[in-house]
This record gives C-alpha cells, sequence and structure tokens, in this order.
C-alpha cells in the first residue's frame, strides 16, 4: 500500500513540474514546433537545390553520358537528410536535458 502512495505521490509531482515548466516557456509552443520544421525542411531543401544547380552546371558545360544532375540531385538529398538528423538529435538532446 505504502508502494503505491509513493509511486502516486511521485506522479503528482512530475506533473505538476511539468506543469510549472510549461508557464515558464509559454514561447515554446506550436509556434516553436512549425519553426522547427520549417528549419529542418530548409536543411533538406537548400542542399538539394545546390545539388541540382551544380549538377545542371555541369550537364551543360561539360556534356557526358552520366547525368550529373540527377548524381548531385542525390548527393544534396543526402547531405540535407543527414543535416536535418543532426538538428533534430540536437533538439532532442536539449529537451532530454531540460526534463532531467
Amino acid at each position: 500500500m505504502d508502494e503505491d502512495r509513493e509511486e502516486f505521490i511521485e506522479e503528482i509531482g512530475a506533473k505538476e513540474e511539468r506543469k510549472i515548466k510549461a508557464r515558464r516557456e509559454k514561447d515554446r509552443g506550436i509556434w516553436f514546433g512549425l519553426g522547427m520544421m520549417g528549419v529542418i525542411g530548409w536543411s533538406v531543401a537548400v542542399p538539394t537545390l545546390i545539388g541540382v544547380a551544380v549538377g545542371v552546371w555541369i550537364d551543360i558545360n561539360y556534356p557526358s553520358s552520366v547525368s550529373w544532375t540527377l548524381v548531385f540531385l542525390t548527393a544534396g538529398l543526402a547531405m540535407g537528410c543527414i543535416n536535418a538528423w543532426f538538428w533534430v538529435k540536437k533538439e532532442q538532446k536539449e529537451i532530454e536535458g531540460e526534463q532531467s
């Protein structure tokens, strides 16, 4: 019985801490989430578009049997996804650090 009571008290305490933290960080609401989606989107889009531009330039100036546009599109997309992954991991570590 005491274990149930202790667990209940800890759960209530944790909920109260989350409420207090949420009141302190009002700016981290829906707009923060939308902003993060925008940052992640741009971190993928920009390297992809740069890769396409470089590939098109190479294809126009140095014609060959290889489509450099597709090669650099793929490379830019991969770099953008890696970049976004690092962003998400960084934010996740910050959030987990705040919860501890």
